[in-house]
């Protein structure tokens, strides 16, 4: 089927979705630490409690992408997992400032990854299936760009609540009322964007919709799909092969920083003796400031990233991003002025932006159009892998081979991108059908 060329406000609209999906996201990633400590959990308990997400993504993404390239129907085939989603989530967001005990918010925390997963996953495989291949990068890059809004928002979203608009904050081990709305807003900004691109967006049905009944009528059961993901697992294209190890190595990189920058500020930088220190408080408080810079800087470079595709292709273009991210948090070892951070985020901010993009541009033209879906969610493995891995294996590592040091960890970081840089010259060329659209067109 030969697909139209979308206008940039139809790109818009199908992407606005993922502004919601990223207030989800930001929200937890930003508070989830916070709540379970206002909920008495122990330091030692965090990264464990942690775990619900990557588990949650590794079993839920796959299955979600084998159902959904499996239907069709009144809302089409992607449209009615974005839905369900949303409306999950969105009940999750809700409850979770809520919770008065740990085990209601550590299973909600499982509930809202679940539910945030069933409408992300097959956003990455509506771009494929909607925009013709020399408009994808721009259709992912739109993604990055509310990405990182949503990422910047989300983020600051307490701070603003209580800086802003004058919200008391908690006594005591309460949850803060700044976090209660904050909850509350992005659960209704979660909704009603994911409901826009429902509204706004049609999908098309599949090129011969009598083979795709039969096809489903034959192969029913969660035993056949596990079957089927199995196989495609063991089938993966050599680009997808290639590209879930520079995934792996990326990912592991961001984790690194994720888990042990706001610790590594407080102590190289601000010089905190311990975290009862007020100057630990202060870094902790710039490091986040930090977070928001380089989502700041992602969404505003994801307008630049197909203009750079169409000069060097995908593979130049996400190398370069990673060797700026890696720069950014190799320079944290030799930095002592807080402000010059902001400068190592802005290259951690490029890095981030092509992230969340070109892989995935790489990646929709390297697998079958009609698994689409399945394989997008095969690919969030690696994701999920080294997260998991870094959750129960960083915290050993920096008690016994880096001697607490947790600015060595963020310095792994940048070693690790630097590695996702390299393995990117093993990933077959795309020849750029899929960058060379005209400059009028991009967004």
């Amino acid at each position: 089927m030969q697909k139209p060329r979308l206008a940039a406000w139809q790109i818009w609209n199908m992407s606005f979705g993922f502004l919601g999906i990223q207030f989800g996201w930001g929200l937890q990633m930003a508070n989830m630490s916070a709540i379970y400590e206002y909920l008495k959990a122990k330091p030692d308990q965090i990264p464990l409690l942690w775990l619900a997400a990557p588990l949650t993504g590794l079993i839920v993404q796959p299955i979600i992408g084998h159902m959904s390239d499996r239907t069709w129907g009144r809302l089409g085939r992607r449209r009615p997992y974005f839905l369900t989603g949303a409306i999950l989530s969105t009940l999750a967001l809700i409850l979770m400032p809520n919770c008065s005990a740990l085990w209601m918010a550590a299973g909600l925390l499982w509930i809202l990854d679940a539910s945030i997963n069933i409408s992300m996953e097959p956003f990455r495989a509506f771009v494929a299936d909607l925009l013709p291949e020399e408009q994808r990068t721009s259709g992912f890059a739109m993604q990055s760009f509310f990405i990182g809004v949503g990422a910047v928002v989300a983020s600051a979203m307490p701070w603003m609540m209580t800086n802003w608009l004058h919200v008391q904050r908690g006594v005591g081990n309460a949850i803060p009322l700044s976090v209660r709305y904050s909850f509350y807003i992005g659960a209704a900004a979660f909704f009603t964007c994911v409901i826009w691109t429902i509204v706004t967006t049609k999908e098309y049905p599949p090129e011969n919709l009598e083979a795709f009944r039969r096809q489903k009528a034959t192969s029913p059961g969660m035993l056949h799909g596990a079957r089927e993901i199995g196989a495609a697992i063991l089938a993966m294209p050599r680009t997808m092969r290639r590209l879930a190890l520079v995934q792996f190595a990326t990912w592991m990189g961001l984790f690194c920083m994720w888990l042990y920058f706001a610790p590594a500020v407080a102590h190289s930088v601000f010089g905190a003796p311990d975290a009862n220190s007020p100057l630990y408080q202060q870094g902790a408080e710039w490091a986040s400031l930090c977070f928001s810079l380089y989502s700041l800087v992602a969404f505003l470079v994801a307008f630049l990233l197909p203009v750079l595709a169409r000069s060097i292709g995908t593979r130049g273009t996400h190398a370069l991003c990673l060797l700026c991210g890696a720069a950014g948090l190799l320079s944290v070892g030799v930095i002592h002025q807080p402000r010059l951070l902001l400068v190592s985020m802005a290259g951690v901010g490029i890095a981030w932006a092509s992230t969340v993009s070109m892989p995935y541009v790489i990646l929709s033209g390297a697998v079958p159009a009609e698994r689409t879906g399945v394989y997008m969610g095969i690919f969030n493995f690696f994701i999920t892998l080294p997260e998991i891995c870094a959750s129960l294996a960083l915290g050993w590592v920096l008690v016994h081979w880096l001697h607490g040091n947790s600015l060595t960890v963020v310095l792994l970081g940048g070693v690790c991108l630097i590695v996702a840089a390299i393995l990117m010259r093993q990933v077959p060329a795309q020849e750029a059908a899929a960058v060379r659209e005209p400059a009028a067109q991009t967004v």
